[in-house]
C-alpha cells in the first residue's frame, strides 16, 4: 500500500496515459537521433517506424484503439511520409500547427453548438457535472491553440538557425524537436496532469454518476 501511496503521489499517471506519453516522447526521440545521424529523411522513416509502434503498444494497453492517440498517429504517419517523400522536414513541423489548431477548433465548435466531445467520449467511465466537462474541453482548446501558435513561431524563428554546441551543428529541426521533446512534452503532460487535479471538484457521487449514465443510455 505505501508504494502504491508513493507512487501516486509522485508519478500521477496511470499506464494508458503513460503509453500515450511516451508514444508522443518516443516517435520524436528516435527522429532527432536518426536525423541527425542520417538526415531528415530517414529521421522521418525512423518517426513512421516509431509511431506505429506506440499505436500497437497503445491498443495492447488499453485492449482498444484510443481516439486521440489514434487520430493524432494517423496524421503523423500522414505528413511525416510526405517529409520522406519529398525531403522536406516543413510537412511535419507544420502537422503540429495544423492539428492542435483544428482540434482547438473543433472543440470550441463543441462548446457553441453543447455537443461536448469529452464527455460524448469518457462518459460512460468518467461523470462530472456540465460545468467540469465545460471547463475540461475549454481549458484544452485554449491548450492546443496556444500549443499551435507556439509551434509556428518556434519553426519559423529558428527555420535558418545553424547552432554550434557539443561539437554539433543544430539546425532549425534540430532544434525545434528538441523544444518539442523537452519544453512542450513535459509542459503537456503537466497540463493534463493539472487538468485531472481539478476535475476532482466537479466529480460525481456515485449514485449520482449512476443515474447520469442511464440517462446517457436512454437519450
Amino acid at each position: 500500500m505505501e508504494t502504491v501511496n508513493w507512487r501516486g503521489r509522485h508519478f500521477p499517471f496511470n499506464a494508458a496515459q503513460t503509453v500515450n506519453i511516451l508514444g508522443e516522447i518516443g516517435p520524436l526521440c528516435a527522429m532527432f537521433v536518426v536525423n541527425g545521424l542520417y538526415g531528415i529523411t530517414a529521421g522521418a522513416g525512423a518517426l513512421i517506424v516509431c509511431t506505429i509502434a506506440s499505436l500497437i503498444a497503445c491498443l495492447a494497453v488499453l485492449g482498444r484503439p484510443p481516439i486521440m492517440p489514434f487520430i493524432a498517429g494517423t496524421v503523423s504517419i500522414i505528413f511525416a511520409t510526405l517529409t520522406f517523400v519529398t525531403g522536406d522536414a516543413v510537412w511535419i513541423q507544420i502537422k503540429v500547427t495544423l492539428f492542435n489548431a483544428l482540434v482547438a477548433l473543433l472543440l470550441w465548435w463543441g462548446l457553441r453548438t453543447g455537443k461536448c466531445f469529452f464527455r460524448f467520449v469518457f462518459g460512460s467511465t468518467f461523470h462530472y457535472t456540465e460545468e467540469g466537462w465545460y471547463k475540461l474541453t475549454r481549458n484544452v482548446a485554449l491548450f492546443f491553440l496556444l500549443t499551435s501558435v507556439v509551434n509556428e513561431a518556434v519553426r519559423l524563428g529558428f527555420a535558418d538557425a545553424h547552432i554550434i554546441a557539443l561539437n554539433h551543428v543544430f539546425t532549425g529541426v534540430d532544434i525545434w524537436i528538441l523544444f518539442k521533446i523537452f519544453v512542450v512534452m513535459p509542459l503537456t503532460a503537466v497540463f493534463f496532469w493539472w487538468q485531472v487535479r481539478i476535475l476532482q471538484r466537479y466529480r460525481l457521487p456515485g449514485p449520482v454518476a449512476s443515474l447520469a449514465v442511464r440517462s446517457d443510455h436512454l437519450a
